[in-house]
């Protein structure tokens, strides 16, 4: 005589309805319409102004004065968009998975496999936004390295400890000739004039160690190398007239943080003005004064470095 066994297979086990189950599927399409209502309101949001200023640039400076300050940050924007949109996906999937499938009593889940459409969609979804953004961050690339044959403007930015150099050139290249210089002292500020809407090309080159030359309106900087490495880069334009300070972004030693300039943009006629009556000898404040500006920098300042005998001779320092 065989005994008949009293386990159940799960599979032969029929679920009726639980008088709750109703009021659950109530709450979960409340949840989904708010979720629907909230996205709907964040849409009008987004689309309603300018996303960098109302997220605060996500970190990005603000402020560009050149057409390819304005395309890096458009870019950076885009890709914090993208980077949020597909947070916002993750992270919904995962918590409408841990509410949707939690464990209820003693009840298994359903195991499910080899779920296609699924594995198809994780793998080409991630190709696809990594490969929109390398196309669109390529073009925004070659579009702020781009350099013209005949830039309006040629200048040479040469740095050394702690202070810069900045000369007007009639050409590109080593072999140009230098027809107005601006150097800065201890004393005084370098001021670097350059004209609105012009094509400018910088030429940097350092005498000693490695410098950095930033203007943080441009959103952009660029190494300038010691020896015969000769970095360049060029603005198409420049869309604001004004003075905007400029710094060093490289460790450089002692006096690094004292290593600053002014690029002062002004009109290009002001600024043939002034080009001129630096070819005719006159100093870079009394050419300033000429075409009615500020004689000296006015974002940033000298800075007292303290540099005298009880610096090296701490001996005498009590002295």
């Amino acid at each position: 005589m065989v005994a008949r066994s009293s386990e159940v297979r799960p599979s032969a086990v029929r679920h009726s309805a639980s008088p709750g189950a109703g009021g659950r599927r109530r709450r979960g399409a409340g949840r989904l319409a708010g979720l629907g209502l909230g996205g709907a309101a964040l849409l009008v949001v987004l689309t309603g102004c300018d996303v960098g200023k109302t997220f605060g640039g996500f970190g990005w400076p603000q402020g560009g004065i050149t057409p390819e300050s304005h395309r890096m940050y458009d870019l950076w924007i885009a890709s914090c968009i993208a980077a949020l949109a597909v947070g916002v996906f993750v992270w919904g999937l995962i918590f409408w998975c841990v509410i949707r499938y939690r464990k209820r009593g003693n009840e298994l889940p359903v195991q499910t496999r080899y779920n296609l459409p699924m594995e198809f969609l994780y793998t080409i979804a991630p190709i696809l936004v990594v490969s929109v953004l390398f196309y669109y961050t390529a073009v925004v690339q070659t579009d702020v390295n781009k350099e013209s044959k005949n830039p309006d403007v040629t200048v040479e930015v040469v740095a050394f400890k702690w202070n810069w150099q900045f000369n007007y050139r009639d050409g590109q290249g080593r072999d140009a000739n230098t027809v107005a210089s601006v150097l800065g002292t201890s004393e005084v500020i370098p001021v670097l004039v350059l004209p609105s809407g012009r094509s400018i090309r910088f030429e940097e080159q350092s005498r000693d160690v490695i410098h950095s030359f930033w203007v943080p309106e441009l959103l952009f900087k660029r190494d300038v190398m010691p020896g015969s490495i000769r970095n360049t880069f060029e603005v198409s334009s420049i869309d604001t007239e004004g003075a905007f300070v400029g710094r060093c972004a490289e460790l450089c030693g002692s006096y690094h943080a004292f290593m600053n300039f002014e690029l002062r943009v002004v009109s290009p006629e002001k600024y043939e003005q002034f080009l001129a009556a630096k070819k005719g000898g006159s100093s870079t404040q009394d050419a300033l004064k000429a075409i009615g500006v500020a004689e000296y920098a006015t974002t940033t300042k000298p800075f007292d470095t303290r540099r005298n005998t009880a610096n090296f001779n701490p001996s005498d320092a009590g002295s």
